[in-house]
């Protein structure tokens, strides 16, 4: 598979704002790209929900994302490429 590169401009503030969001879920920009590109080619749609800032997560969903965190960190889990676990989740869709 031949790789080419994607270059963007955004405002400062944006990107600031964006990245810090895409941290607190662990994802680097490149990643959160390459989730929404592959997304776009699986449905063919524009994967774009408007009221996912109103979600609140509850303690016991708070609890298991750190308890997630803390146990990757410890080398407890092992480390997927963003791209790794959408083409599981495709394939698993497929059947």
């Amino acid at each position: 598979m031949s790789h080419s590169n994607f270059n963007m401009r955004l405002d400062d503030d944006l990107k600031a704002s964006a990245f810090s969001v895409l941290e607190q879920y662990g994802l680097t920009p490149t990643q959160a790209v390459r989730m929404f590109f592959n997304e776009i080619a699986h449905t063919k749609s524009i994967p774009l929900s408007l009221d996912w800032a109103s979600y609140t997560p509850n303690t016991e969903t708070v609890k298991a994302i750190k308890q997630g965190r803390e146990d990757y960190q410890a080398g407890k889990l092992a480390g997927y490429q963003a791209d790794e676990l959408t083409d599981a989740l495709v394939d698993r869709e497929n059947g």
